[in-house]
C-alpha cells in the first residue's frame, strides 16, 4: 500500500486511501487538497487525461505538492507504516506477480503504481476439489468399502485357496472363483465414472457462470479524456481520470468532488449513512481549511462538508465530475468486496426438487433396508444347509449387501438438482446470446411462469432513435406534424378547438425565416438544459445521453447553425440546475445573460409546461425577442397541437422560459439548493417557446413479439411517462391496447388517487398507463401481485427501482438503464429489446420444463429399478438380483448424468409459447406427468418381469446350463437398458401431442449423449464379460432386446390418448403425484410459500445488489451428502416433539405444563424447530 518502487507520482496507493473509511479532512488537506491531488497525479480537473499517456514522463514528489510542514504520513510523521504484509520484500514479490504492463501501453505507470480497476478473480475449485466434493457422499462412500471388502476377499478366493471342482458339480465349475474379483474392481470402476462425470459437470457450470459474472461486473461509464467526453469500460478507469457524476449512477471508484449542480448521493451500502448527503467541491473544503488551519473560526457546520465519492454509492440526485484517486482492490468498495465471498442461493425450483429428491431417497432407503432385512434373513436361513467354503458364504453375504446399497444409489435422484442446475446453467448461457444477461438465478426458471409484462415504452417497444419531426414556435411558424392522427377513441372525442392558425412550412423554410436571436435562443434552451454530450458511437460522431434530449441537439446542429454543445455551455453563465424529477415532469436551468439579469430555460412535458406559460413568442423573424400574452384561444389551439402531435405517435416535448431580475429570486428566501419541487414555486408566469414532436419509430420485432405473447397467455401492459394520447396511439398500434375488447387507458395521476379495491377491480383491464411516475408503477406492480399474477416489470430510471425490485421478475435496461435500475433487476436487456423478454419467457418455459422431463422420466427409472431389484431378488434362491451392482451402477449413469445433460439441454421450441403459464401454485408434478410416470412403469415393470420369470420356458432357455443363464440375465439387462432409452425419447414432450421428435436436430447435445449410451450399451454387452456378469448376445437376441425396448414408443401414444379427465378422475386412489412427503400442516404451509417468501426478503435487504453467481454445484439430498441438508427444514425429532405435545394438549387440556411455546402458530425456527419462548 504505502510501498511502491519507481514511483513517479506525489502518493502511493496507501496515501491516497486514508482520506476514506473512515472520511478524513485532515488527509484531504495533508495531500495539498484537489490541486494538490491534481499536481500530484499528473492530471488535468478540466480536461482529464490525455489518451496518448503511456509512461509518465516527470516526477513529482510529495513536498512538492502538500502544505509546507505537513507529515507525509499522517500520525507516523515522515516514517512509512508498516501494513501486514507491506514490507519492500513483499513489495517487491507483489510487483513481480501482478500483471505486466508494458511501457508502450495506455496508462502503465498509473497500472503498475495504483492497479487495474479490476477485482481479483475468486480461485475456482480445482477439478480435484470438485471431485473429493462429488464422492463426499455417504453412499458412495458405503460403496467403496464394501467394493474393497468384495476385492479382498475375491483376491483371497483367488490367489489364497487352491482350487478343486466342487462335488456335484461339472468340471471346471469352481475356477469361477478365479474371477470373484472382478466384481469388486467393476463397483469401484463404476463409481470412478461417476465421481468423474459429476466433476466434469460441475467444472462446467463453474466456468458457464464465472463468464456470466464477467460479462455482468462490465459496464461503461462517461470520463474526461484530453477535453473531450468518452465512454469507457469500467475495467479502463485509472486513478487520475476526471470521471461524470449522474442521476442514477452507481459510483465504481473512488475520488474527490470537483464541482456540479446539487449532487446528493446515497452511501448506504458503503457506510450505512441512510441519509442522502451532499457533495461540495474539494476545491471550496480545502479553501475553508485553509482558512481553519491559519487560525480563523471552523464553521459550525465543518463536519458536513463532505468532497468525498465512495465507490459503491449511489448517485441519488444532480450532475457533476470528480478526480479518480482509487481503483480496484484499493477502493472502498473493493476491500469490501475481497472480504465478501457468498455463494449464491438455491432457487426455488431447486429447493423443490431437494424435498422432492429427498422424499424419494427416503422411499429408496426404506426399500433397500427391508430388501436388505429379507435376503439377510434368507441368507441366514440357508446357512445351514449349505455347502460353501466360508470365503463363499463371505461373499454371498457381501453381494447381497452389495444389491441393497445399490437399490440406494438407483432409488435416490441426485440427478433432479444437477438437471435444474445443468438447465438453468445452460438456458442463462443462451439467454446471453438473446441479449438477456440473468443476473439473478431463480428469475430464469419464474420468467417462464410470467403471467403479466408491464413495459415501458421509450426504447424497449421503440427504437429509442428520436428525431424532431415538427414543432410550433410560438404563434408565429411551424413545421411538420400534419399527417393524420391514428388514435381514434371515440371515447375520447373532444369538441374541435380553436382552428390551428399558425403557419406551416417545410424544415428548410422554417429554419431560415428564424431571426438570429430566435435561433440562440433555441440553440442555448437545448444545450444548456441537457445532460447529453457530443462523443463517438460506432466510428460516427454522435450526442451521447437521453435520446429525448439527443434529437433536440441534432435539430441544434443540423438545422439552425449551432456551435459544439460542449462550447455553447462553455459560452453560458450556468448558475443553478433543478435536475429532472419524474414527479413534476420537467428539468430547469438557469443562465446569467450579460445584460446582469438571469433567465430560467424549462424543458418537460408539454401539457404542463403550457400550463405554466401565460407569454407567447410573438415574432419569430424579429431579431428583437418580443412576446405577447396567451389568450384562451392560444392555449386551446396549442392545446390542440399537442393532441395532434400525440395522436401522430409523436412525444411531445415543451420548451419556456422566464426572464428574473436576480437570483435567487425573493420568492425563494435565498435558497442555494433547488429541487424541482422548491422550483414550482416560481415555476409560473413562463413564455412558451416551443412545442417538438419528437417521432420514435416502434421497433420492427415489437408488433410480433406481443403476438406471441398474446399465444402465450401473457398479458402486456404499457407504463409510459408520454401524455395519454400518444401512449395509448401507440399502443393501439402496436397491438397492447384494444378499447373494443375492455381495455382501458388512464393517466398516472387518476390511477394513483384510486382506492386499494377500486384498483383491483380497476387494473386487470388496464392496459395503458400514461403520465405515469415510479410510485405508480410500484401500485401496479403490487396490485397485480395482490391479484396472484407472476408480474415482469420493466425499467430504466434510479426511481424505477422498488418497481423491479417488487416485481417477480424485473427486467433493467441495458443501454438507457441507470446502474441503480440495473443492481435491482433481475435480468438486464442488453439490447433495450421488447423482443427479448418474449426469448426470456420462451427460456423460462424450457427450463421448467426440462426439469419435468427429467422428473418424469427419473421417477420412471427409479419406480422400476426398485420394484425389479426387489421382487428378483426375493424370488432367487441366491439372493441375487437379476439386475446386478454393476449393471444397476451403469443404469444410475444412464438415468442420472446422462439422462440430466440430454433432456435438460432442449432449447425451446415454437410450441412452447402455444400455452397458459403455470400458477404459482402448481404441483412440481401434474397429473399429465403422474399418467406417463405411471403408465410406462407399468409397462417396464411387465416386460422385465415377464421376460425375467416367464422368458426362460418361453424361449426354450435351460436355467440349468450356466452359460443360458447368464444369456437370459443378459437378455433382461439389454431390455431394460433399451426401454430406458426410448423412454428419454418419450419424456421429450410433457404435452400430448405425438411428435416426439421435434425439434431434436437442434439439440446436439441430446443426439451426442443418446450415440454414447447406446454405444456404452453395445460395448458393455460384447466386451463386458466378467465385470458385469453377461454373455455376448446374437442377433436374434439383440433384436428382441431393441423390440421390446421400442415398445414404451406405441405405449406412450396410448397414454397420451388416455383422457387426462380419467387419469384425474383415478389420481386420487392413486395419490401419486402428492409426492410431497408432509411433515407437519405448518411444513406445508412453508413450502407452498417458498417463492413469496424468497420475494419478501429481496425486497427487505439490499444484499441482492451484490449477488452474485456462485458455482451452482451439484445438490444432492440428505442421505446423499451434506449440500442438501440445508434446505431440510425439520428433522424427524422436531417432527415427532410436535405430535408428542399434540396428544398431550389433548389428552390433559388443563395440564399446568407449558405447552404454548409448541402451539401451531408458534414461529419456526431456522432448522425447522420450534421456538420455545422465555
Amino acid at each position: 500500500m504505502f510501498i511502491v518502487e519507481n514511483n513517479k507520482f506525489a502518493y502511493s496507493p496507501g496515501q491516497l486511501a486514508k482520506f476514506f473509511n473512515p472520511k478524513s479532512l485532515n488527509a484531504f488537506f495533508a495531500v495539498g487538497g484537489l490541486a494538490g491531488l491534481e499536481k500530484g497525479l499528473q492530471t488535468n480537473r478540466e480536461s482529464g487525461l490525455s489518451v496518448d499517456e503511456t509512461s509518465v514522463g516527470s516526477s513529482v514528489t510529495f513536498e512538492e505538492v502538500a502544505p509546507k510542514g505537513v507529515p507525509k504520513y499522517g500520525s507516523h510523521g515522515d516514517t512509512v507504516p508498516t501494513v501486514k504484509g507491506d514490507n519492500p520484500a513483499a513489495a517487491a514479490a507483489a510487483n513481480a506477480t501482478a500483471p505486466a504492463h508494458d511501457a508502450g501501453s495506455a496508462f502503465s505507470d498509473r497500472r503498475r503504481i495504483f492497479k487495474e480497476n479490476r477485482l481479483p478473480e475468486k480461485k475456482s475449485k480445482s477439478l480435484l476439489e470438485l471431485a473429493w466434493i462429488t464422492y463426499n457422499d455417504k453412499i458412495l462412500i458405503l460403496l467403496t468399502i464394501a467394493a474393497v471388502v468384495s476385492l479382498a476377499l475375491g483376491l483371497y478366493q483367488t490367489f489364497g485357496v487352491k482350487h478343486e471342482p466342487v462335488e456335484g458339480e461339472e468340471e471346471g465349475a469352481g475356477e469361477g472363483a478365479k474371477l470373484e474379483w472382478v466384481e469388486g474392481v467393476a463397483i469401484m470402476v463404476a463409481i470412478i465414472i461417476v465421481v468423474v462425470v459429476g466433476t466434469l459437470n460441475d467444472w462446467q457450470m463453474e466456468r458457464q457462470f464465472n463468464k456470466l459474472n464477467k460479462k455482468h461486473n462490465d459496464r461503461t461509464v462517461k470520463v474526461i479524456r484530453s477535453g473531450k467526453s468518452a465512454e469507457i469500460s469500467v475495467f479502463d478507469i485509472v486513478v487520475g481520470d476526471v470521471m461524470h457524476l449522474s442521476q442514477g449512477d452507481m459510483v465504481p471508484v473512488d475520488g474527490i468532488f470537483i464541482n456540479g449542480h446539487g449532487v446528493k448521493c446515497d452511501e448506504s451500502s458503503a457506510t450505512g449513512e441512510s441519509d442522502l448527503l451532499k457533495k461540495v467541491s474539494g476545491e471550496e473544503v480545502y479553501q475553508i481549511l485553509e482558512r481553519v488551519s491559519r487560525g480563523e473560526e471552523a464553521p459550525h457546520d465543518i463536519e458536513k462538508l463532505d468532497p468525498f465519492i465512495l465507490s459503491g454509492s449511489k448517485v441519488n440526485e444532480g450532475t457533476g465530475t470528480f478526480l479518480v484517486t482509487a481503483v480496484g482492490v484499493n477502493s472502498c468498495y473493493g476491500r469490501t468486496m475481497m472480504s465478501l465471498h457468498t455463494e449464491s442461493e438455491d432457487t426455488p425450483l431447486q429447493k423443490k426438487l431437494n424435498r422432492l429428491a429427498d422424499g424419494i431417497a427416503k422411499f429408496g432407503g426404506g426399500a433397500a433396508l427391508l430388501l436388505f432385512v429379507v435376503l439377510f434373513i434368507k441368507f441366514l436361513a440357508s446357512l445351514p444347509g449349505s455347502t460353501d467354503t466360508p470365503d463363499q458364504k463371505g461373499q454371498t453375504f457381501l453381494r447381497l449387501f452389495i444389491t441393497a446399497v445399490t437399490v440406494v444409489v438407483v432409488a435416490v435422484p441426485e440427478g433432479l438438482p444437477l438437471a435444474v442446475t445443468l438447465a438453468l446453467a445452460f438456458a442463462t448461457t443462451r439467454m446471453m446470446r438473446d441479449n438477456n444477461l440473468v443476473r439473478v438465478l431463480k428469475a430464469c426458471e419464474t420468467m417462464g411462469n410470467a403471467t403479466t409484462v408491464c413495459s415501458d415504452k421509450t426504447g424497449t417497444l421503440t427504437q429509442n432513435k428520436m428525431t424532431v419531426v415538427a414543432t410550433t414556435l410560438g404563434k408565429s411558424i411551424s413545421f411538420g406534424g400534419t399527417d393524420a392522427p391514428l388514435d381514434d377513441d371515440p371515447s375520447v372525442k373532444t369538441e374541435k378547438s380553436a382552428t390551428n392558425t399558425v403557419p406551416n412550412v417545410p424544415i428548410a423554410e422554417f429554419a431560415q425565416s428564424l431571426s438570429g436571436t430566435v435561433k440562440k435562443l433555441i440553440i442555448q434552451a437545448n444545450a444548456v438544459n441537457s445532460t447529453a454530450f457530443e462523443g463517438e458511437s460506432e466510428g460516427e460522431k454522435t450526442f451521447i445521453g437521453s435520446k429525448t434530449e439527443v434529437a433536440l441537439l441534432t435539430l441544434s446542429r443540423d438545422h439552425l447553425g449551432s456551435a459544439p454543445v460542449q462550447e455553447e455551455r462553455s459560452n453560458s453563465n450556468v448558475v443553478q440546475v433543478v435536475p429532472f424529477d419524474s414527479a413534476v415532469k420537467y428539468m430547469a436551468t438557469v443562465v446569467k445573460l450579460p445584460d446582469g439579469k438571469f433567465r430560467a430555460y424549462v424543458k418537460g412535458a408539454s401539457e404542463i409546461l403550457l400550463g405554466k406559460c401565460s407569454k407567447v413568442i410573438a415574432d419569430a423573424s424579429s431579431e428583437e425577442l418580443s412576446t405577447v400574452e396567451m389568450t384562451e384561444d392560444d392555449r386551446e389551439m396549442f392545446s390542440e397541437t399537442i393532441t395532434s402531435y400525440a395522436g401522430q405517435t409523436l412525444r411531445t416535448i415543451g420548451s419556456s422560459y422566464r426572464d428574473f431580475e436576480s437570483w435567487p429570486p425573493p420568492e425563494l428566501a435565498g435558497q442555494t439548493e433547488l429541487t424541482a419541487a422548491e422550483f414550482d414555486k416560481v415555476h409560473k408566469d413562463m413564455t412558451l417557446l416551443a412545442i417538438f414532436g419528437i417521432k420514435d419509430p416502434l421497433r420492427p420485432s415489437v408488433k410480433k413479439a406481443i403476438e406471441d405473447c398474446k399465444r402465450a397467455h401473457v398479458k402486456v401492459r404499457m407504463v409510459t411517462g408520454d401524455n395519454l394520447l400518444t401512449g395509448r396511439a401507440i399502443a393501439k398500434e402496436c397491438g397492447i391496447y384494444n378499447p373494443k375488447e375492455g381495455g382501458i387507458a388512464m393517466e398516472g395521476p387518476v390511477f394513483r388517487r384510486k382506492t386499494p379495491e377500486e384498483l383491483k377491480e380497476l387494473v386487470p383491464k388496464l392496459e395503458v398507463l400514461a403520465r405515469s411516475s415510479p410510485e405508480d408503477k410500484r401500485i401496479l406492480v403490487k396490485t397485480l401481485k395482490e391479484l396472484g399474477e407472476t408480474v415482469a416489470v420493466t425499467g430504466d430510471g434510479t426511481n424505477d427501482a422498488p418497481a423491479l425490485k417488487m416485481a417477480d421478475i424485473g427486467f433493467a435496461m441495458g443501454i438507457a438503464g441507470t446502474e441503480v435500475a440495473k443492481e435491482a433487476a433481475a435480468i438486464i436487456l442488453m439490447d433495450d429489446n421488447f423482443a427479448s423478454i418474449v426469448k426470456g419467457i420462451s427460456w423460462g418455459r424450457a427450463v421448467n420444463d426440462a426439469v419435468k422431463k427429467f422428473l418424469q422420466f427419473q421417477l420412471t427409472v427409479n419406480v422400476t429399478a426398485v420394484v425389479v431389484t426387489f421382487v428378483t431378488s426375493v424370488a432367487s434362491d441366491k439372493e441375487e438380483s437379476v439386475l446386478n451392482a454393476v449393471q444397476l451402477l451403469w443404469v444410475n449413469l444412464i438415468m442420472d448424468t446422462f439422462a440430466a445433460l440430454a433432456l435438460a439441454t432442449d432449447p425451446p421450441t415454437d410450441s412452447i409459447l402455444d400455452r397458459a403459464p403455470d400458477k404459482k401454485t402448481a404441483p412440481l408434478i401434474n397429473t399429465r406427468m403422474g399418467k406417463m410416470i405411471i403408465g410406462q412403469a407399468i409397462c417396464q415393470l411387465a416386460i422385465t418381469l415377464v421376460l425375467h420369470f416367464a422368458g426362460p420356458g418361453l424361449m426354450g432357455y435351460d436355467m440349468t446350463d450356466k452359460d443360458q443363464a447368464e444369456h437370459m440375465k443378459t437378455l433382461v439387462f439389454n431390455t431394460f437398458v433399451w426401454l430406458q432409452i426410448f423412454n428419454e425419447l418419450n419424456n421429450r414432450r410433457l404435452d400430448n401431442r405425438l411428435n416426439i421428435f421435434e425439434g431434436i436436430t437442434r439439440n446436439y447435445f441430446f443426439i451426442i449423449i443418446n450415440c454414447i449410451m447406446v454405444g456404452g450399451q453395445v460395448l458393455i454387452i460384447f466386451v463386458g464379460g466378467a465385470a458385469f456378469g453377461i454373455r455376448p448376445l446374437t442377433g436374434k437376441e439383440w433384436g428382441l432386446s431393441i423390440g421390446l425396448g421400442a415398445i414404451s414408443l406405441p405405449w406412450g401414444i396410448v397414454i397420451r390418448k388416455f383422457p387426462d379427465s380419467w387419469a384425474a378422475a383415478m389420481t386420487p386412489h392413486i395419490k401419486f403425484p402428492k409426492l410431497r412427503f408432509r411433515k407437519s400442516k405448518k411444513k406445508d404451509e412453508e413450502t407452498s410459500d417458498d417463492v413469496d417468501l424468497q420475494k419478501k426478503k429481496d425486497v427487505s435487504t439490499d444484499s441482492e445488489s451484490e449477488e452474485r453467481f456462485g458455482p451452482p454445484l451439484r445438490t444432492l439430498t440428505s442421505i446423499r451428502g451434506k449440500r442438501a441438508s440445508t434446505n431440510i427444514r425439520r428433522g424427524f425429532r422436531e417432527y415427532m416433539h410436535d405430535k408428542k405435545t399434540q396428544v398431550k394438549e389433548k389428552v390433559a387440556p388443563g395440564s399446568t405444563t407449558n405447552v404454548a411455546a409448541v402451539e401451531p402458530a408458534a414461529p419456526v425456527n431456522g432448522t425447522g424447530g420450534v421456538t420455545e419462548k422465555a
